[in-house]
């Protein structure tokens, strides 16, 4: 895969991959996408209607039916179904939506490290602003796209949880050979009870589920003092991958960043060591999240 730089959607040098990744906010084409679209539209044109007209057939706007037709936009899998009806497509849309490679509901710049953390051996994840999207509940995810303005369609929000309760499936024991997950987070983060009582109150059963049951699942957390602290510089993830090569992901305001030079990596990991060892122990991280749990 080819790397290199160019212009961000600010101005600054962003890193970027030759399989598709736009500026922050506007959505990746892929082959299969485009792909999709011209079989869609090929279909509509069989059927003699124009977009205006097919629109309200499947109940989606104008502007959504054309970015579909462009291969900017994932057709929700009702979408699909529709367009199969009304333009009796022999079934030549549904087997074309199989084959879509976009993950619909990530961040645009997100999706490259999706792909990594979907084949790691190992993950490392360190945050200090949410809880992790691997360890949310749905109730905590919606409650975290409200919190920050503007706030997403009701579609788009629904896309962005389904995206996020899949990927649920990485912490799986039975995967071949299961990936070894720790995550270190802030005490504060779960203090700050996004959502109210009751999603903190499901986030805390969860979390104690998932340690429970996941035997290759490291739940740290860093107390609320910590004089020093290796992680002053912001959320950070390591993912060793099959071959045993090791890449970053730093995120911050609507944007993203894949590390894979050397001397960052080493620096990062040098970073994670030291955190794992000012961060409470799993055992008195647990121990501190059933009393939290039970404060509640």
């Amino acid at each position: 895969m080819t790397m290199g730089r160019l212009s961000g959607c600010d101005g600054r040098e962003v890193s970027w991959m030759t399989d598709g990744t736009g500026c922050a906010g506007e959505p990746e084409a892929s082959d299969s996408l485009k792909a999709f679209g011209e079989v869609l539209k090929a279909f509509r044109k069989r059927a003699g209607l124009t977009q205006e007209e097919f629109a309200p057939l499947v109940r989606y706007s104008v502007p959504t039916v054309a970015s579909i037709e462009q291969g900017r936009r994932f057709p929700p899998a009702d979408f699909v179904e529709r367009a199969e009806e009304v333009l009796d497509a022999f079934g030549a849309l549904r087997g074309a939506a199989r084959h879509l490679s976009r993950q619909p509901g990530l961040a645009t710049w997100f999706r490259q490290w999706a792909r990594f953390e979907a084949e790691a051996v190992s993950l490392y994840t360190y945050e200090c602003r949410v809880v992790p999207g691997l360890l949310q509940t749905e109730g905590y995810a919606r409650a975290v796209s409200f919190s920050v303005p503007p706030l997403p369609a009701e579609e788009e929000m629904n896309d962005r949880i389904a995206a996020r309760m899949a990927r649920h499936e990485l912490l799986a024991t039975s995967r071949k050979p299961p990936t070894a997950f720790s995550f270190i987070l802030e005490q504060a983060v779960l203090e700050r009870q996004t959502g109210g009582a009751e999603v903190t109150r499901e986030l805390y059963d969860h979390l104690l589920a998932i340690i429970a049951r996941h035997w290759n699942v490291e739940v740290q957390l860093m107390p609320l003092r910590q004089p020093v602290h290796a992680g002053l510089d912001g959320p950070m993830r390591l993912a060793e991958s099959p071959d045993n090569k090791w890449f970053g992901y730093s995120e911050g305001q609507e944007n993203g960043r894949l590390i894979t030079e050397a001397k960052e990596i080493s620096r990062l990991h040098q970073r994670y060591a030291k955190m794992r060892s000012q961060a409470l122990t799993p055992e008195d991280s647990l121990g501190l999240l059933k009393r939290m749990r039970g404060a509640l």
